[in-house]
């Protein structure tokens, strides 16, 4: 990392900054270019080592990718502010970022209802009921994370 002094190296700290972002960004291997989507997704954490779970339609492109190559890379960030220093005529902006890569692979039927409460507790909706008719029609996807670092820039208070 080319800013050692934005570093995040506590893992514990870089869950803590997933925990606050809303959507991943998956990053997939297509034919010499990368196929980057938006999901929301749920975390599973067991001895620092983190799962990250994801839903969708029952078919797309993604599906065929993974199929191909099931490497993917990730990425998701959060704490956006635009800081400006009117008197210095520049700006910055605050943010923290977490980007990793791992193994996904699809779910068997019997594994996507824990994988899909995981999903609704990540948004603090822990005893939603949702309606289990839907689960035919969903494909889940778990991410074992094999790498992850984390980033952050904060300004000091009273520079800007």
């Amino acid at each position: 990392m080319r800013r050692s002094d934005r570093e995040i190296t506590d893992i514990k700290e870089i869950i803590k900054v997933m925990e606050k972002c809303d959507v991943c960004r998956l990053a997939l291997n297509d034919e010499g270019y990368p196929y980057i989507l938006p999901l929301n997704f749920g975390m599973q954490v067991k001895d620092d080592k983190i799962t990250l779970y994801f839903h969708g339609a029952t078919e797309g492109r993604k599906y065929a990718l993974i199929a191909k190559d099931n490497r993917v890379s990730f990425e998701m960030d959060c704490s956006h502010r635009l800081v400006m220093d009117v008197d210095q005529g520049n700006c910055t902006m605050e943010y923290e970022s977490v980007i990793g890569k791992g193994k996904i692979e699809i779910l068997s039927e019997e594994e996507k209802y824990e994988a899909l409460c995981i999903l609704m507790k990540h948004y603090h909706q822990e005893d939603f009921q949702f309606n289990l008719a839907v689960m035919p029609k969903t494909t889940v996807m778990k991410l074992v994370v094999e790498n992850v670092t984390g980033k952050i820039r904060m300004k000091k208070k009273n520079k800007f």
